[in-house]
C-alpha cells in the first residue's frame, strides 16, 4: 500500500514537473495555451501563434525526450547494479557512453570530408548514427574480450569496461586535439549532454527502444531479485544466469546507446537515482524499477529546467547540472553510510 502511494505521488509530481518545464523558457507558455495548441493539433487546425509553435515544435518534444532519457539512465543504473551486484556501477561503466562520445566527436571533426550525397541522405542523424555505432562497438569489444571457455564473468566485463572507457576517452581527446575551435566546442558541449536539438523523431525512436527494454526488465524483475543472491543461488532458483546476464546487458546497451547518441553523455543519473529509490521503496526490483523510472524522469527534467534558466538566454550543458547536484549527493551517501550494499559483490 505504501509503495502504491509513493508511485502515485511520483506520477503526479512528474506531471506537474512536465507542465512547469514546458511553461518556462525564453517564451512563456500558459497551461491554457498548451491545451489550446493540442486541440488545434488534433483537430487539424493551424495557428500562427508563436506560443503554439514553440510548444509543439520545440518545448514539448524536448521535455518529453528529457523525461524518457532520465527514465532510461535510471532504469539502466538499476539493471547494471543488480547485474554486477555492486553499488557503484552505472550505465557508462562498460564503455557505452564513452564509445558514443568518440563516434560523435569523429563526425564533428571529419563531417566535411563526407560526400554530399551521404550528408543529404542521413542529414541530422549523422551524429546519432556514429554515436550509436561507437557505443555498440565498444560494448561489443568488452563482451568479446571478457569471454572465456565456460562463461562471461561480470567482474571481467567490469574491469575490461574500465579499460575500454579509457581508450574511447583518449580517442575523443585526440579528436578534440585535431578539431578547430567550433568543432572543439561542439565536442565539449556534446560530451556534457544537451537537449537543444530535440525533435519528435528523436523522441519516438528513443521511446520505442525504451519501451521494449522496460517491458523486458519489468517482466524479469524476479530474476533480478534472484541474481542479487549470487549466481549459484539464482541457478538453483531456476535462472539460467549466463543467458539472463547476456540478455540484460544487450538490451541495456541498446537502450543507453540510443539515448546517448541523441543527447550526449549525462553522468550520475544512473548512479544516484537507484540508491535514493532503494532507501525509499527497498531493493525489490518489482518496486525499484518503476520508482527509479519515474524519479529519473523527474530529476532530469528539473536539471534541464536549470540548464535553460540559470544563465538564460544562454544554455548550460545539462551534464554540468547533474554533476554539480549528483557529486555532493554521492559523497553524502558515502559519508552517512547510506549506500545499500548488494549481496554478492563482484562474485561471478
Amino acid at each position: 500500500m505504501q509503495n502504491k502511494i509513493i508511485l502515485t505521488f511520483l506520477s503526479i509530481f512528474l506531471l506537474g514537473v512536465l507542465v512547469f518545464a514546458i511553461a518556462f523558457g525564453a517564451v512563456s507558455i500558459q497551461p491554457n495555451d498548451m491545451l489550446l495548441a493540442l486541440q488545434h493539433y488534433f483537430s487539424g487546425k493551424h495557428s500562427s501563434s508563436i506560443e503554439e509553435s514553440v510548444f509543439l515544435q520545440l518545448r514539448l518534444p524536448r521535455v518529453l525526450l528529457c523525461g524518457i532519457t532520465g527514465a532510461i539512465l535510471s532504469v539502466s543504473g538499476v539493471l547494471m547494479q543488480g547485474l554486477f551486484r555492486n553499488p557503484i556501477v552505472e550505465p557508462g561503466l562498460i564503455g557505452t557512453s564513452a564509445g558514443a562520445a568518440f563516434g560523435a566527436s569523429f563526425v564533428f571533426v571529419f563531417a566535411a570530408y563526407f560526400g554530399s550525397e551521404t550528408q543529404l541522405l542521413v542529414g541530422p542523424l549523422l551524429v546519432p548514427l556514429f554515436a550509436f555505432a561507437g557505443g555498440l562497438t565498444t560494448t561489443f569489444i568488452v563482451y568479446q574480450l571478457s569471454k572465456n571457455a565456460k562463461q562471461t564473468a561480470v567482474s571481467t566485463i567490469l574491469l575490461i569496461g574500465i579499460a575500454m572507457n579509457a581508450i574511447a576517452l583518449s580517442g575523443t581527446g585526440f579528436m578534440s586535439y585535431l578539431a578547430r575551435d567550433p568543432q572543439a566546442r561542439s565536442i565539449s558541449f556534446w560530451n556534457m549532454g544537451t537537449f537543444s536539438g530535440a525533435s519528435w523523431l528523436q523522441f519516438f525512436i528513443v521511446l520505442f527502444v525504451a519501451l521494449i527494454v522496460f517491458f523486458i526488465s519489468f517482466k524479469d524483475a524476479k530474476k533480478l531479485n534472484a541474481l542479487m543472491l549470487g549466481d549459484e543461488e539464482a541457478y538453483y532458483l531456476g535462472v539460467n544466469t549466463n543467458s539472463f546476464k547476456r540478455k540484460i546487458l544487450i538490451a541495456n546497451t541498446a537502450m543507453v546507446a540510443v539515448a546517448t547518441s541523441f543527447v550526449g553523455v549525462i553522468g550520475f543519473m544512473g548512479l544516484i537515482v537507484p540508491h535514493v529509490m532503494r532507501l525509499v521503496v527497498g531493493s525489490d526490483h518489482k518496486k525499484l524499477l518503476p520508482a527509479s523510472m519515474i524519479s529519473g524522469a523527474i530529476l532530469l527534467i528539473l536539471a534541464d529546467i536549470g540548464a535553460r534558466l540559470f544563465l538564460a538566454p544562454s544554455e548550460i550543458p545539462i551534464g554540468i547540472i547533474t554533476s554539480i547536484v549528483g557529486a555532493p549527493v554521492y559523497i553524502l551517501l558515502l559519508k552517512t553510510n547510506k549506500f545499500i550494499l548488494i549481496k554478492g559483490g563482484l562474485n561471478d
